[in-house]
C-alpha cells in the first residue's frame, strides 16, 4: 500500500493524516515536540488547564465547521466573546462601543479620528493608496490618528519591527474587510459585523482546551496508523525531483522511512534546509531570508475564582512588556478548579532577547508585578506559575517576504510528491480554519 508520510503534528497535519486515515490509506505522521498541536496545543498543570496565548475556533466555512463539530461531538462549547484594549490608562471595548470609545478618549480625540478617516476615503478617491506596508494600510482604512494611537505601539509589540517594515499582506489578511466604518456601523447599528472573524462575537471552543482537537484528530489517526512525537526530520532525499525517503531522529536513534508521499507543515525555511541534495543558492538565500516572531507564555494561578470577565485583553502600550491576556475559565470553566483561576499572558520576542533570554522566575515576578500595577491581581494572591518558550510562533510578514516564498513556492512546485500546508509549511497567515482545510485538501490530492 501507497505511503504517505505527514511531516508536523500541527492541526495542518493531523488534518491530513486524519483524513488519508478515514479514506482507508496508509500514513505516518512525524511531530518533533512531546505532543501534538503545534501552536494550538493545551498545557496540563495540575488541575489547570490552558492554550499557548487562547485559540478560538469560527469559520465561515460550513464544511470545515462541520468537519471540528463531528470529530468533537458534545465537547464543543458556545462562548460569547467579550474583549477589552488597555489603552491611556482606560478600558476600551473591542469591538468599538460608541458610548465607551468617547468616554475614554474624549469627544476632540474621537471627532479627531473621525476627520482623519473621511479624509483618507476622500483622499482615495481622487488616487487610489499605494499600500506596501502595515502603516500604509491601517492609515488607508483607518486614518493617522486610529494607526498612532493604537495600532503602531501594538504592531510593534507584537512583531518586533517598525510598522513600516511589516508587509500590509499580513493586516489585511488578519483584519480583512474591517476598516474604521466597519467597527462604527457595528457599534451603532450592529450591522453584519458576524462576517467579519474579527468582529465575530461568538465562537466554539473544546470545553477542555483548544489542544483537544488536535488530541482528537491524533485518537481518530492511530486506530490504524501511527503519529511518531519527539522525532525530528533530519533529511528529505530526493532525486529527478521526487522525494524517495527520509532521515529521522527519535532520541539516539536514527533510521531511514520509504514513503510515495509527502506532505509537510513543518517551516518552510526549515524545509529547505533539509532537503538533500540541497537547493540551489538563491533557494537556500529566501529560506535564510525568511524570519518568524517567537513567544513567551507566563501562567500564573491566582487563589481567587475569577479575576476578569474578558475573554481577551490587549495591551498596546510599550511600557508594558506583555502584549495580550487571557484567562481560561471565561472559555470554559473546566480549566481551573472552582475556587481557583488563571490568567495566561503573551510575550511576543525573538529567541534568545532580553525577555527569552530571562529566568522563569524573572518572567514570573515582571508579569505578577505589571498585573499588580493594572489592578487586576494582587501579588500575594499568586501561588504557582509555569513559563512556555515556543520558537517559530508566527511567520514575519516583513516587507518584501513575498518574493522569498513564491521563489520557495516555485522551486518545491517541481516536486512531484511533496505538498506544502498549513501556516508555518506556506508561511501565510492561516486561522485554525484553514490550516484544518489546507490538511484536508493535501490529502485529497
Amino acid at each position: 500500500m501507497e505511503t504517505t508520510i505527514v511531516l508536523g503534528g500541527g492541526l495542518a497535519g493531523l488534518s491530513a493524516g486524519y483524513a488519508l486515515t478515514k479514506a482507508g490509506k496508509r500514513v505516518l505522521v512525524f511531530e518533533a515536540d512531546s505532543s501534538v498541536g503545534g501552536l494550538s496545543r493545551t498545557i496540563v498543570s495540575g488541575d489547570f488547564r490552558f492554550d499557548l496565548g487562547g485559540h478560538r475556533f469560527f469559520t465561515k466555512n460550513k464544511k470545515i465547521e462541520t468537519f471540528v463539530k463531528d470529530l468533537m461531538k458534545d465537547e464543543l462549547l458556545s462562548v460569547s466573546r467579550k474583549s477589552k484594549i488597555y489603552l491611556r490608562e482606560n478600558y476600551f471595548d473591542y469591538p468599538l462601543k460608541p458610548l465607551n470609545s468617547i468616554s475614554g478618549l474624549g469627544l476632540s480625540v474621537t471627532t479627531k479620528i473621525i476627520l482623519d478617516y473621511g479624509k483618507e476615503k476622500l483622499t482615495a478617491l481622487i488616487n487610489k493608496p499605494n499600500c506596501i506596508s502595515l502603516e500604509d494600510w491601517v492609515i488607508s482604512n483607518f486614518g493617522k490618528t486610529m494607526f498612532n494611537l493604537y495600532f503602531k505601539e501594538y504592531s510593534e509589540k507584537v512583531w518586533g519591527i517598525d510598522c513600516r517594515m511589516i508587509s500590509q499582506d499580513w493586516v489585511a489578511k488578519r483584519i480583512q474587510g474591517l476598516s474604521l466604518g466597519a467597527a462604527i456601523k457595528n457599534a451603532f447599528f450592529k450591522f453584519s459585523g458576524k462576517k467579519i472573524p474579527t468582529l465575530a462575537d461568538r465562537f466554539l471552543y473544546p470545553c477542555l482546551g483548544i489542544g483537544r482537537i488536535s488530541e482528537r484528530l491524533k485518537e481518530e489517526i492511530t486506530k490504524n496508523n501511527p503519529v511518531h512525537t519527539e522525532t525530528t526530520v533530519r533529511r528529505l532525499i530526493h532525486k529527478d525531483f521526487k522525494i524517495v525517503s527520509m532521515e529521522a531522529k527519535n532520541c539516539d536513534r536514527t533510521y531511514t522511512v520509504d514513503g510515495e508521499r509527502f506532505i509537510s507543515s513543518i517551516p518552510l525555511s526549515s524545509l529547505v534546509k533539509i532537503l538533500h541534495p540541497e537547493p540551489p543558492s538563491d533557494v537556500l538565500h529566501s529560506a535564510s531570508s525568511l524570519n518568524y516572531r517567537d513567544l513567551v507564555i507566563v501562567a500564573v494561578m491566582v487563589n481567587r475564582q475569577r479575576v476578569t470577565d474578558q475573554t481577551w485583553i490587549y495591551i498596546p502600550e510599550a511600557k508594558i512588556p506583555f502584549g495580550r491576556l487571557h484567562e481560561p475559565k471565561n472559555w470554559s470553566p473546566y480549566m481551573a478548579p472552582e475556587d481557583k483561576t488563571l490568567l495566561v499572558i503573551e510575550f511576543f520576542c525573538f529567541k534568545n532577547d532580553s525577555v527569552w533570554s530571562l529566568k522563569d522566575n524573572e518572567l514570573t515576578d515582571l508579569t505578577v508585578r505589571h498585573l499588580d500595577a493594572l489592578g487586576l491581581i494582587k501579588k500575594e494572591e499568586v501561588f504557582d506559575s509555569l513559563v512556555i518558550r515556543v520558537p517559530k510562533a508566527y511567520p514575519l510578514f516583513e516587507v518584501g517576504y513575498d518574493m522569498h516564498v513564491k521563489n520557495i513556492i516555485s522551486y518545491l512546485d517541481g516536486f512531484k510528491n511533496l505538498h506544502i500546508i498549513g501556516r508555518g509549511g506556506l508561511f501565510r497567515y492561516y486561522n485554525m480554519d484553514h490550516a484544518i482545510e489546507s490538511g484536508i485538501e493535501a490529502a485529497s490530492l
